[in-house]
């Protein structure tokens, strides 16, 4: 199995950028998943939404380690974010 996607879309306006894929037919999952990084006032949030539901027979049976693998994805996501938005060292 591979995890084929495509971006479907593309935020590019000051104060907010984003994109969303969604995945292809030999994706294990049928879905699609948003990043957008947005100002609001001094603050600046990350925001990652997402559905999914099985699409290959593994991915059904598997269902409690493909969530598992699904929120592990999304706290690297965050880990992420969070060393890109520290400040740099002077």
């Amino acid at each position: 199995m591979t995890g084929a996607g495509r971006v479907i879309y593309v935020t590019d306006q000051p104060e907010d950028y984003g994109f969303a894929y969604g995945t292809l037919p030999a994706h294990p999952e049928q879905g699609e998943e948003a990043f957008r990084v947005a100002r609001d006032g001094g603050r600046l949030v990350f925001t990652v939404t997402a559905f999914s539901r099985p699409r290959h027979p593994v991915a059904r049976l598997g269902g409690p380690v493909t969530r598992a693998l699904q929120l592990r994805a999304n706290r690297s996501y965050l880990r992420a974010m969070r060393r890109a938005a520290e400040p740099e060292p002077p």
